[in-house]
């Protein structure tokens, strides 16, 4: 069994400064969550997939731009 986080020392504290003491405490919270990771652009899965240039004024040029 761990041991108690929070521990009264005081015997003539209130239920509702015991609950004040709990809410400040619990108000400050933890650490931020974690970025999400992010795949690189150049390492993206779906860069694998082969697709059929469309054809047409200017289809030479937007062969090579990135998807």
């Amino acid at each position: 069994m761990s041991a108690p986080l929070l521990r009264v020392v005081n015997p003539d504290a209130t239920p509702e400064e015991v609950a004040a003491i709990v809410a400040v405490l619990s108000s400050l919270g933890g650490a931020p969550a974690p970025a999400p990771h992010r795949t690189p652009e150049w390492s993206a899965p779906r860069r694998l997939l082969r697709s059929t240039p469309a054809a047409g004024a200017g289809a030479w040029r937007s062969s090579g731009l990135p998807r």
